[in-house]
Formats: C-alpha cells, sequence, structure tokens
C-alpha cells in the first residue's frame, strides 16, 4: 500500500472514532439518561480541558523521547480501553471523570495525527501543501461514515456508540504501529529554560495588541464552535415528542441530516483558496463568524416538515462557519507570528478555540439551558399547547409515560415534565455569534494584502 493510502486511512479511522457518538451523545445523556443539561456542558467541557495540556505534553514526549507513530498507537488503545468502559458508567458525575480520560487519549492525538502525515510525507518527497488536504478530507468521511452507521444500527441513543468507536480506536491503535517511523526531532535544546521546554514562548504574543485580540476573538468563537455538536441531534430528535412530526424522516435519521454539515465542510475547504485570494483574511473571518448566525438562526425557526429547507441549509452553511474561522485563524497565525516560536503560537490558537473557548462555552451553555431554556409543565394542557396538539393525544399520554410519569384524572402530572425552548436557544446563540462578528469587524483591523496569502501558498 503506497503512502497516501496508508495515510489516508489513518486520518478516516482518526475521525471515524470521534464521529461514532460525538453528534449523538446528546441523544444517549437526554434522551436514554435523562441526566441535567448543566453536567452536560461539562461532557464538552472534557476537550477543551484536555486541550489545554495534552497536545503540548504529548508534543513535548513526541519530541525528544518516542516516536511518534508509537505514541499515537498507545494513546489509541488507550483511548479505546476507556470508552468500552465508560459504556458502562451509570452516574453523570462518574461519566465526566471517565470522559475526561477518554478526552485526554484522543486530543493529542489530532496534532499527532498531522505530525505524523507532514513527517511521512517528507520522506517520501512528497508535496505536503498539495497531498496533505486530499489526505485530510478522508477524515472528514470518515466522521461521516460513523455517524451514518452509529444512526443505521440504532445506536444514536445507546451505549453501544461507545463500542462502535472503541473498536474503531483499538484498531488504528494497533494499525499505527505500522506506519512510518517518525523519530524525536529533539529540537529542544538540552539547556533550555522551562518557558522554551513547554512551549510557552508563544504566550508573549498578548502583549501585541492585534494578536492579543485575535486570540480573544478565537475564544469567544471557541464557545460557539462546539454547541451544534453538543446540541444539534438532540435537538432534532426531541421533534419526535411533537405529534405532527413524530413520524417524519427526520427524526428517524436525525444523524444523517446532521452529516450533510461534514460534506459541507469537506467542499468548502475546496473554496477557502478563492475566497481568501479576493476578501483576504479578515473579511474570511467575518464571513464565518456571520455564517454562524445564519446557522443557529435558521435552527430556530427550522422544522421537519415546513422548516426541512432551514434545518438543511442551516448544515450547508456549517461548513463555511466551520472551515473559514479555523483555516483562516491558522494562516493569520501563520503569517503574523515569527518562525521560531510559529508552532507553539499555532498550539496557542488551538488552545484558546478548543481550549478555553470550549470549556467556557460548554459550561455556560449548559448552565443557561437549565436555568433559562428549559420549560416545567405540571399539567396536560400546558403540554400540549407546548407540543402543538391537543389534551388526549395518544403520543403525547406515551411520552409523559416513557418519562416514568403518571397522569392524574384531573390531568395534573405526578413530576413535572421539563422541556427544552429550542427555539429561543437557537436564537440566543444566534445573538451570541452576531454580537461577537459586529465586534470583530470594528475592533480588529487588518488590511487585505493580496502579496501575503501569495507568500502563503508557497
Amino acid at each position: 500500500m503506497g503512502i497516501k493510502n496508508r495515510l489516508i486511512l489513518m486520518s478516516f479511522l482518526q475521525f471515524f472514532v470521534w464521529g461514532a457518538w460525538l453528534i449523538t451523545i446528546g441523544n444517549y445523556w437526554f434522551g436514554t439518561k435523562n441526566w441535567e443539561g448543566t453536567q452536560f456542558g461539562l461532557v464538552f467541557g472534557t476537550m477543551g480541558i484536555a486541550s489545554l495540556f495534552m497536545p503540548t505534553l504529548t508534543g513535548i514526549i513526541a519530541d525528544r523521547w518516542i516516536n511518534a507513530e508509537k505514541l499515537y498507537g498507545a494513546l489509541h488503545i488507550l483511548y479505546a480501553v476507556v470508552l468500552f468502559g465508560i459504556a458502562q458508567v451509570t452516574t453523570p458525575d462518574t461519566f465526566i471523570i471517565v470522559m475526561l480520560l477518554a478526552m485526554c487519549c484522543y486530543m493529542p492525538t489530532i496534532a499527532l495525527s498531522n505530525s505524523i502525515s507532514y513527517t511521512s510525507l517528507k520522506l517520501n518527497n512528497k508535496n505536503i501543501v498539495k497531498d496533505f488536504p486530499p489526505i485530510r478530507v478522508w477524515g472528514t468521511i470518515g466522521f461521516i461514515v460513523a455517524m451514518w452507521i452509529t444512526n443505521l444500527s440504532g445506536s444514536k441513543a445507546t451505549e453501544y456508540q461507545f463500542y462502535i468507536a472503541g473498536i474503531g480506536a483499538l484498531i488504528l491503535g494497533i494499525y499505527a504501529f505500522t506506519l512510518p517511523k517518525c523519530e524525536p526531532q529533539r529540537l529542544i535544546k538540552e539547556n533550555a529554560t522551562w518557558i522554551e521546554t513547554f512551549g510557552l514562548e508563544s504566550f508573549k504574543l498578548f502583549a501585541n495588541y492585534k494578536m492579543a485580540l485575535f486570540f480573544v476573538f478565537s475564544m469567544f468563537l471557541g464557545g460557539a464552535l462546539q454547541l451544534t455538536n453538543a446540541y444539534g441531534d438532540v435537538f432534532l430528535d426531541e421533534f419526535k415528542h411533537f405529534p405532527k412530526y413524530a413520524d417524519s424522516f427526520v427524526i428517524k435519521y436525525s444523524t444523517i441530516i446532521m452529516s450533510i454539515s461534514q460534506v459541507s465542510e469537506t467542499l468548502f475547504i475546496l473554496a477557502i483558496p478563492f475566497f481568501l485570494r479576493r476578501f483576504g483574511i479578515k473579511q474570511v473571518m467575518l464571513i464565518s463568524m456571520l455564517a454562524w448566525v445564519l446557522r443557529f438562526g435558521l435552527f430556530a425557526f427550522g422544522d421537519p416538515v415546513n422548516g426541512l429547507w432551514m434545518i438543511i441549509l442551516s448544515c450547508i452553511v456549517y461548513g463555511m462557519a466551520f472551515d473559514f474561522f479555523n483555516i483562516s485563524g491558522s494562516l493569520f497565525v501563520e503569517s503574523n507570528t515569527d518562525s521560531k516560536i510559529r508552532s507553539s503560537a499555532q498550539g496557542l490558537f488551538m488552545m484558546m478555540t478548543n481550549g478555553v473557548g470550549a470549556v467556557l462555552g460548554s459550561l455556560t451553555s449548559g448552565w443557561a439551558i437549565d436555568r433559562f431554556f428549559t420549560k416545567s409543565f405540571a399539567n396536560t394542557t400546558e403540554l400540549a399547547g407546548f407540543l402543538q396538539t391537543d389534551v388526549t393525544n395518544e403520543k403525547m399520554v406515551e411520552f409523559v409515560k416513557g418519562q416514568g410519569n403518571s397522569i392524574s384524572a384531573d390531568g395534573i402530572f405526578a413530576n413535572p415534565i421539563l422541556m427544552k425552548d429550542w427555539h429561543t436557544i437557537w436564537l440566543s446563540f444566534a445573538a451570541y455569534a452576531l454580537v461577537i462578528a459586529i465586534a470583530f469587524a470594528v475592533l480588529f483591523k487588518h488590511k487585505h494584502d493580496p502579496k501575503e496569502i501569495e507568500n502563503l501558498s508557497h
């Protein structure tokens, strides 16, 4: 098997083992376990917490002591073991702790997979700029395939999604040991200061107003990046409680509908060079922020029947929202930092978005949804009004009893029924993204220079 195909398989499995549960875990948490929203925010916060230190730590280990492909394989095997264990967890507190352990194993492998690809391509005299993007696209395809398998196998609300991911991670972990050797480069001096050793020189960039402002906006936008991953599928799935939508295609195949977002992602990657040359880095980042406003706004007004086109359009817009900021932001760091700290600066960018931003966004959104956007219904009249049906509807009665509840003769529930007000939730997220976009447009000064883009292409 040629090196490109070997790396394609690695990239495919790298994101397969994430996509098998990332979009559907909300269904498992809310629909099967009936655990609360604030704690669910902590589940996605574990990705951010792990991103704060694990990529840096494993990067140092791979640079100084252990082959990258061996470290990569060991982490995926450990990730598989933890995933098999998480399927057995019965309390939310334990689930969060075990998920943090899983993320400590998985999150650093994203950077390691890129490093392995770059090194392997160089060793085989390949052109990284030309050959890497087609390899990376297969990662998104792997993510989509995993989502489809989880949905079509009936596993999106069960613990089997973790077994699917775990089996894939175990296969990838073993396969990693067959990849080309990526030996430690030992570029860190033996007498390096602790600041140099831990890649902290990039924090000096906060002394530069423009870079500091960029990282602050990266943090705020990072708070929005995981919102649709965390809540998108459960939002679509909860339409099943509305009798008029209960039998729609969207309810049965919500994860497949959500996978349109990843398909869009692969297509917008190809459009980025044109947009960068035409509009420049700042405008492309601003387009991304406005796309997030559309993403959330379309969800707010969409439904599985008459508003299905809005849900699909929202999924298409996601590709622009996600890719344009991540890639243009990475290029901004590349073109505005010294080559000596460029790698650590890229790590700082990822830490601010996937680390600090993701943690704050996950915790805040989970708390806000529980505190402000969860409605409590005490009787059939109130609930029927919210579900747009009548008090005697059989599907509504089945839903109430399925929650372990009972209904008295006068329509009073033994325990309140809690429902999320998704329309207001998505509008609030859209308003948040709009405020960020306006502030970015006004405060962040960066003039478009075509030569900047041209230089980055070589």
